[in-house]
């Protein structure tokens, strides 16, 4: 079992200390993929740092790998994150860094400091940070410094990082918001096939309803901090999805299913 929420409360940080997310209850198990979907504001973002450790629950039950991160000390935590990747939708990237350098940012929990400050200058492995990006068409970028990538090209710069990770769970917040559907297309076929790979869980969250159900098996749909459904796609019809972007100002179009064709750094292995 990868995570398990029991009843699960989240408090805004804010001075409100408001619920953004009410009472869930969700078990995702390893190896699954799952789509989060639902109008801006519903909680997705929440839901992914949550399962990250980055917001401690107020109330109820969370299990990551069958542990109670927030039972453990804070070194314990610290090296239960180290099998999780958080990938942010804008990814906080050093603008003057080479391309190059922030893909092989993944690597640094492995490696020791005087490694680590060797490859500022001579990259340790670009061999394999070429490849990486290969695969979300970004090889040619290699060198490039990171201020002069587009925001798509960021996106999938911090995606290429998670190739180069030994994370067993992929949390990944709109991958593909920046990206034109033939790119978006390639760009969930790499993540879910480096998820199946090596068996590692997938929970992916996207606005882009009708890639949601083409590419994910099972869908949850989060709505005002409340899961509002948690279904096989086949399941989810055209209603469901209307009822939940209800009286929301972009609410997408529904479509009819296709085949299936402490302080945390996030973009990085824990």
């Amino acid at each position: 079992m990868t995570f398990r929420l029991d009843k699960l409360t989240v408090r805004h940080l804010s001075g409100t200390r408001a619920a953004a997310l009410r009472e869930l209850d969700l078990v995702v198990k390893q190896g699954e993929q799952l789509a989060l979907i639902g109008p801006s504001g519903a909680g997705k973002t929440t839901l992914l740092a949550t399962l990250a450790c980055a917001h401690r629950p107020a109330e109820g039950g969370f299990s990551l790998f069958g542990l109670d991160p927030w039972a453990l000390p804070q070194k314990d935590r610290h090296a239960l994150r180290a099998r999780l990747f958080l990938a942010p939708q804008t990814p906080p990237l050093p603008p003057r860094q080479r391309v190059v350098t922030s893909v092989l940012a993944a690597r640094l929990p492995g490696w020791s400091l005087g490694k680590a400050l060797a490859s500022l200058f001579k990259p340790a492995d670009p061999d394999a940070a070429f490849e990486a990006l290969s695969r979300f068409g970004l090889g040619d970028k290699l060198y490039a410094r990171v201020d002069r990538l587009s925001g798509g090209e960021r996106q999938r710069c911090s995606l290429a990082r998670l190739l180069l990770s030994s994370a067993e769970a992929f949390l990944v917040d709109e991958p593909i918001s920046a990206l034109d559907p033939a790119l978006a297309r390639i760009t969930l076929a790499t993540l879910q096939s480096e998820a199946a790979a090596r068996n590692a869980t997938l929970v992916c969250s996207l606005h882009q309803v009708e890639m949601a159900r083409a590419h994910f098996s099972r869908i949850v749909g989060l709505r005002a901090g409340q899961i509002v459904f948690d279904l096989p796609r086949e399941r989810v019809s055209d209603a469901m999805i209307a009822a939940l972007y209800e009286n929301d100002s972009i609410a997408p179009q529904p479509q009819r299913p296709h085949e299936p064709p402490e302080r945390i750094a996030v973009g990085a292995c824990f």
